[in-house]
């Protein structure tokens, strides 16, 4: 009889956290600004060659490696940012290697090193929910393989300093140590500079969020130049779709639009923020474009919610955040209903 891998068997499979589109979607951290009008126009001009022949991923590296002030050679484009840990942790991790990370963090990550047959190895934030640095140094061994941080974090919106990153990456050198700056623009803070001296560093970045191409799919792998050719042997040469490489250059142009997003995102979660301070909700700062809030009975407020025209996330599955939902933050026009939709539904929580 036909079977997976036991290290596939094993696996439970990841759910599409798509619960409805009907009312304002707040629960998957997209660009609530949408994506830029110059990627639109360009997707519109789109011709019956540019869909029916292959794309040049190649192209597209080039200009996002302009773009980062890196080479060419140290860029691989992916198929969003699911499919850059895919292919670098099948790269790096094996049956009785490591993959390192902290609790509560992006779920994929367990997910795809259980699929490699890899050993996870899951460390536990504080109820600060910052990033335990000191457990990593002293959990790495040799066996760690891989070490994945996602900084911002998701679902908790903490940014770690970069010199405590720093710091793992030099206490891992014979590990792939990834920074996944998903969110990187609403933070600011990145270790690609430290690319050149840091061999064994990857840093991811998307295009999902801050420039609202979450439906088209594109994800960047940076690295040491050697370490992305490796990867690349395994990579397919046409995972980047056709759509997304054509719009690339006008959404890399249109930087107004991707500050706009940003600066949009930051007032509404400091909307949100205030408003956990007024009602005694335990919140934590965030450097990205939602809020974690811990409102108790979760699956009454989210059900709450979404009966106000609202959909958050309910992320109280993830270790150390019982009682926990995600908020992404709205437009402006749209914030003023979110706020009153979470106060009455924390009303009728608490009731």
């Amino acid at each position: 009889m036909l079977k997976p891998r036991a290290a596939i068997q094993g696996l439970h499979a990841y759910q599409s956290p798509i619960m409805s589109r009907a009312g304002l979607c707040l629960d998957l951290n997209e660009n609530a600004a949408g994506c830029s009008p110059r990627v639109v126009a360009r997707l519109q001009s789109l011709s019956a060659g540019d869909v029916s022949r292959y794309p040049r991923r190649e192209d597209g590296e080039r200009l996002v490696a302009n773009f980062l002030g890196i080479s060419p050679d140290q860029v691989l484009l992916t198929n969003g940012m699911d499919d850059a840990l895919a292919q670098l942790f099948a790269a790096y991790l094996e049956p009785g290697g490591e993959l390192l990370f902290a609790d509560p963090t992006f779920v994929m990550y367990g997910l795809l090193g259980q699929a490699c047959g890899a050993q996870v190895v899951r460390l536990q934030s504080g109820e600060d929910l910052e990033l335990p640095v000191a457990e990593f140094l002293k959990r790495i061994t040799p066996q760690t393989r891989v070490i994945a941080i996602a900084n911002p974090n998701n679902p908790t919106g903490r940014v770690a300093p970069r010199c405590e990153l720093l710091r793992i990456v030099e206490g891992a050198p014979n590990a792939a140590v990834l920074i996944d700056e998903a969110y990187f623009e609403f933070c600011g803070e990145s270790l690609i500079g430290e690319l050149a001296r840091y061999p064994n560093l990857f840093v991811g970045r998307t295009f999902s969020k801050a420039y609202g191409l979450a439906g088209l799919r594109l994800g960047v792998l940076t690295g040491n130049a050697e370490h992305i050719a490796d990867i690349r042997r395994l990579c397919p040469p046409f995972n980047v779709n056709a759509a997304v490489l054509a719009c690339l250059e006008e959404a890399l142009a249109d930087q107004a639009f991707v500050r706009d997003s940003v600066a949009l995102a930051r007032r509404g979660c400091r909307q949100i923020e205030e408003l956990c301070s007024e009602l005694g909700l335990r919140c934590w700062p965030s450097s990205a474009n939602f809020v974690l809030i811990r409102v108790g009975a979760v699956a009454r407020f989210v059900e709450a919610m979404r009966r106000r025209g609202v959909e958050v996330r309910d992320v109280s599955a993830n270790p150390g955040c019982a009682g926990c939902a995600r908020i992404t933050a709205g437009r402006g026009e749209e914030m003023n209903g979110v706020l009153q939709a979470m106060r009455e539904s924390i009303a009728e929580v608490r009731a």
